[in-house]
């Protein structure tokens, strides 16, 4: 291989790993980036301490958005919160009729899209919070929005993948499928993959809605998928982490614990070749990416519902039993855990050296350094 083709080489590598990790400033959507790896370029200080918090109405169930310097999370009692993400201080709130579930915001070009209870799915101005446009689905929201280029793709409960035009909301493509779509759409190089409530995995073109390929899991799976390099990593209801090739469409390991059987609802980190998930069965599981060997496992005091953020060689996640905690990505040793007083199913989102999470009694924390 020639120098020039070596350096391209070299190149083409470091950006696919740059893409797989959000920026350091911002965690614009749902586990970051639009391959959902749940990775953050930001330097986290070792040592944390509590900026500021926030009392909201009602139960935070999503995972923020940071873009700008602004926090965006949404609350069950149905408001869309913009709040300064160095002070706390709340800069609008817009609200919906019924209410926010687990739809995360997502922010791109200057707006904030999220889908809401009603089947209503947003896009407001970021910088003001006056609405844009909406789109009705036929039933409830609980998937995050990913945007790609021009268009913005969102799950509902009506069984549908939608593509719409970002900027107006107009529908391209509608992809159905025979049960819910909980999870996010993992995209990459303008595919879009997602494992569905009918037990199907599909892989679809962002560009005009073509199904490429469909593949049996076998499992009820709510969880959304990370990518690896041609590999989908997700777990399921069936009590199983899956490693997907994406080329052969064939399962490259099964993994399940060898004595607590309970359902994977949270979605996976991917980072440093290793998976790291929650499960039902109280603990945080870290996964040989490719061998499917259990690396750790950590137990805390109640389900893990909440999907782990990595940061450098840190894992950050939080637990039903109401604490947030701060884990060694290689060994699985605690290193730091707060206590919010509430359960916390909602992810972290890591951005420029702090980190901000929600609980299920409305308290939403950032931390900093100390």
């Amino acid at each position: 291989m020639s120098g020039r083709l070596m350096l391209l080489a070299f190149a083409l590598g470091l950006t696919s790993v740059l893409s797989a990790e959000a920026p350091a400033k911002s965690w614009p959507q749902f586990r970051g980036t639009p391959a959902l790896t749940g990775v953050s370029a930001s330097p986290v200080p070792s040592t944390l301490k509590v900026l500021w918090t926030y009392e909201a109405s009602d139960a935070i169930e999503s995972s923020a958005a940071i873009a700008d310097g602004t926090v965006y999370v949404t609350t069950a009692s149905g408001e869309l919160l913009a709040l300064n993400l160095q002070k706390g201080a709340v800069r609008w709130t817009y609200k919906v009729e019924l209410g926010f579930g687990e739809s995360s915001p997502a922010v791109a070009d200057g707006r904030v899209f999220v889908g809401d209870l009603n089947g209503v799915f947003h896009a407001v101005d970021a910088l003001t919070g006056k609405p844009i446009w909406t789109f009705k689905t036929k039933s409830e929201i609980k998937s995050s929005p990913v945007v790609v280029g021009d268009v913005v793709l969102i799950g509902s409960y009506d069984g549908t993948l939608y593509g719409l035009t970002a900027a107006d909301g107009r529908q391209r493509w509608a992809v159905p499928t025979d049960n819910y779509v909980h999870g996010t759409p993992a995209v990459r190089d303008g595919v879009a993959y997602f494992g569905g409530c009918d037990e199907i995995f599909r892989a679809v073109r962002v560009s005009d809605g073509k199904v490429l390929f469909e593949a049996p899991i076998g499992a009820y799976t709510g969880a959304s998928v990370a990518l690896g390099d041609g590999v989908a990593y997700f777990g399921t209801f069936d009590n199983e982490v899956l490693a997907l090739d994406l080329s052969s469409r064939t399962f490259l390991w099964r993994y399940k614990h060898p004595e607590r059987e309970f359902p994977f609802y949270s979605s996976a980190a991917l980072a440093q070749g290793t998976v790291v998930v929650g499960g039902r069965d109280k603990m945080v599981h870290a996964i040989d990416a490719r061998t499917g060997r259990a690396n750790w496992t950590y137990m805390t005091r109640a389900r893990v519902e909440s999907s782990p953020a990595v940061a450098g060689n840190r894992v950050y996640v939080g637990s039903g039993d109401g604490r947030f905690y701060v884990l060694d990505l290689a060994t699985g040793a605690k290193l730091w855990e707060y206590d919010l007083a509430g359960p916390v199913s909602a992810s972290p989102a890591v951005a420029d050296g702090r980190i901000v999470i929600g609980s299920q009694d409305g308290l939403l924390v950032c931390f900093a350094g100390a």
